[in-house]
C-alpha cells in the first residue's frame, strides 16, 4: 500500500471540493481551508452548463453523478439571439437533448460539501502564506495562526490565488470587458412576460458597443449580465453600487433606445447588482515544477467565461490530479504529470475564450454570435442524428 502525502487544498470551491471527494473516496485524508465562513455566506454564482467529457465525467468519479441528476436543468438549455430592437434573430428552444445540462452553482457546491465528512473543510481560514519548511514541506500561515506541515498543497483557490506565486510570477490581466450582473427573482410569477421573452435557457443581446446575456436559473430566478468594454475603474466611477435603486435607474439608461422589454430586464432586477471586471491568465500558462505545490482550476489557468470552460476545467483538473495520485507509485511523480497533461489540455478552451473576449463588442460581435448559435445548433443536431 503505497503512503500518500499530508494534503492540504486551498480553496472549497467546485475544483477543490471535487478532488477532496474523490481522494476521501480511496481513503486518503486531505483537509480543505476555505476563507468563507459557512456554505452559505456568499452567493456563489449563476447557473454553470456541465460539459459530458469534463465536469459530468468528474463528478462520476466522485460518485455523485445520481445526486447530480437530481439537480441538472436538461430543460434549460435554449439559447435565443435578439437584435436592440427586440427581433428574435435566432431561437433554438429545444435543446433538451443536449449533453450539457444547467445546474446552479449553489446546488452543485452543495452537493459536493453533503459528500464529505463537516470535518474535512475548514470554515473562515483565508490564507495568507504558505511557507516552505527546511525538510521539504509546507506550513500555511492564517490569520488565526499556523497550520502544518503539508507535504502537498493545492491552489484551487482561484483568480487571485494565494499559491499560485510559489510557481509563477504571472498575474491575471484584465480582458478589457466588464460584466454588470443582476439578477430578477420569481420572475414567472411576478413577471411573467420577461420570464417569456428568456424562455427556457439563456439569451443574448449586443448593440452600439454593449451587450446583454439574460440566464434562467432554478428556482424560477433570471440572472443576467450587461456586458461592456470599458476601463477596469469604468463601474466605480459610473455606479453607486452601495445605492441600488440609483444603480439600476443608471444601467438601465445605458441602454436607452433598445426595446423596452430588453430594458425592463434591467428595470425588474432586484438589489444585489456587482460589477464583476473579466480577467485572464495568458494562453498557454504554465510552470516549472515545484515539489510538494500545485494549482487546478482557475488559479492554474483563469479564462473568460465565454465558452462556459471555468468550472469543467477545474473539475476535470481534479478528477486528473486524483487519478494520478490515486494510481501509486510515486506522488510527485504523480503531480508531475497531472501538470504536463493539464498544460496541454487546457490550451484549446483557453484560446476559444481568449477569442471570444477579444471579439466581443467588436463591429462584428452580433454576427459572430449568430454564427457561434447556428454552429452549436447545428454541431448538436449532428450529434443527435449519429
Amino acid at each position: 500500500m503505497p503512503s500518500h502525502p499530508r494534503i492540504a487544498i486551498i480553496g472549497a470551491g467546485p475544483g477543490g471540493l471535487t478532488l477532496a471527494r474523490i481522494l476521501h473516496q480511496a481513503g486518503v485524508a486531505a483537509t480543505v481551508f476555505e476563507r468563507e465562513e459557512h456554505a452559505l455566506s456568499r452567493p456563489q454564482g449563476g447557473t454553470l452548463d456541465l460539459h459530458l467529457d469534463s465536469g459530468q465525467l468528474a463528478l462520476r468519479r466522485a460518485g455523485l453523478y445520481e445526486e447530480f441528476l437530481k439537480i441538472a436543468r436538461y430543460e434549460d438549455q435554449g439559447s435565443r439571439l435578439y437584435d436592440k430592437d427586440g427581433t428574435l434573430l435566432f431561437a433554438d428552444d429545444d435543446a433538451d437533448d443536449s449533453e450539457r445540462p444547467e445546474v446552479d452553482r449553489t446546488a452543485l457546491r452543495q452537493i459536493l460539501l453533503a459528500s464529505l465528512p463537516e470535518e474535512i473543510i475548514r470554515w473562515n481560514h483565508g490564507l495568507r502564506e504558505v511557507i516552505p519548511r527546511d525538510d521539504g514541506a509546507y506550513d500555511l500561515i492564517f490569520e488565526s495562526g499556523k497550520i502544518g506541515p503539508f507535504d502537498l498543497v493545492v491552489g484551487a483557490d482561484g483568480s487571485w490565488s494565494k499559491v499560485r506565486p510559489l510557481v509563477s510570477s504571472y498575474r491575471p490581466q484584465y480582458s478589457g470587458i466588464t460584466f454588470i450582473e443582476f439578477g430578477i427573482d420569481d420572475v414567472d410569477s411576478s413577471h411573467p412576460d420577461l420570464a417569456a421573452l428568456v424562455g427556457h435557457g439563456k439569451i443574448g443581446v449586443e448593440a452600439d458597443g454593449r451587450g446583454l446575456i439574460v440566464q434562467r436559473n432554478g428556482n424560477a430566478h433570471v440572472r443576467g449580465y450587461a456586458i461592456f468594454r470599458v476601463p477596469t475603474d469604468w463601474a466605480e466611477k459610473t455606479f453607486d453600487l452601495a445605492r441600488p435603486a440609483k444603480t439600476r435607474a443608471r444601467l438601465a439608461a445605458e441602454f436607452e433606445g433598445w426595446a423596452p422589454e430588453i430594458v425592463g430586464l434591467i428595470e425588474a432586477s432586484n438589489d444585489h447588482i456587482v460589477s464583476r471586471p473579466i480577467y485572464a491568465l495568458p494562453v498557454g500558462h504554465h510552470w516549472q515544477n515545484r515539489i510538494g505545490i500545485t494549482l487546478i482550476g482557475d488559479a492554474a489557468h483563469v479564462m473568460s467565461p465565454f465558452g462556459g470552460e471555468g468550472v469543467n476545467a477545474a473539475m476535470l483538473d481534479a478528477a486528473e490530479l486524483a487519478r494520478q495520485l490515486l494510481e501509486g507509485g510515486d506522488w510527485k511523480k504523480a503531480v508531475k504529470a497531472y501538470e504536463t497533461d493539464m498544460f496541454e489540455r487546457v490550451i484549446e478552451p483557453a484560446e476559444h475564450a481568449a477569442e471570444a473576449v477579444a471579439t466581443e463588442l467588436s463591429h462584428l460581435g452580433a454576427e459572430l454570435s449568430l454564427q457561434h448559435y447556428k454552429a452549436h445548433l447545428e454541431a448538436r443536431l449532428q450529434g443527435s442524428a449519429a
